[in-house]
């Protein structure tokens, strides 16, 4: 029976990447001279800490982050901002967490919206990914055309498409 899965992934050699050259374009630009900015990247937490002197500075961290990943291809919907926590003295810093892996609240809505669809596919939950059957090439289409209008706020991927 042909199928589908629908995943969220991150190429973190990429987040690596990008981190390495915002942290260089930090460490070159004149407005943040003297100034402790910088962003740390640890893979196995999935966690980016940016961090900075002032919430300004901080904002500017995050823009020049964020262009370095759209520039590298890694979709920063992906991306969860944390709140803005004060450290010594004036210093803040901010948890960004690189959501991966489609979690259970958005993959009980795509199972429901493919049901609802009177699509004649069936989805199942499979750990952090969706898979999508049914007896049609064609019904998996369309079923990736419904998720792909229907979810916009998370970055989805359709592998595995079988016959």
């Amino acid at each position: 029976m042909p199928s589908f899965d629908i995943v969220s992934e991150v190429n973190q050699v990429e987040v690596n990447n990008a981190v390495d050259q915002a942290n260089k374009e930090v460490s070159t630009r004149f407005d943040f001279k003297g100034s402790d900015a910088r962003v740390e990247y640890k893979e196995k937490d999935k966690a980016l800490t940016l961090h900075a002197d002032d919430d300004f500075k901080l904002g500017q961290v995050a823009d020049i982050l964020t262009g370095k990943l759209t520039k590298r291809g890694v979709d920063i919907r992906s991306l969860k901002y944390g709140d803005v926590e004060k450290v010594s003295g004036n210093k803040v810093k901010r948890v960004v967490t690189v959501r991966t892996g489609v979690d259970q609240e958005l993959a009980k809505k795509i199972v429901r919206l493919i049901k609802d669809s009177k699509l004649k596919v069936q989805g199942s939950i499979q750990g952090d990914a969706v898979r999508v059957s049914g007896p049609k090439r064609d019904e998996l289409q369309n079923a990736i055309a419904l998720v792909k209008k229907s979810i916009t706020d998370f970055p989805l991927q359709y592998q595995n498409f079988r016959d």
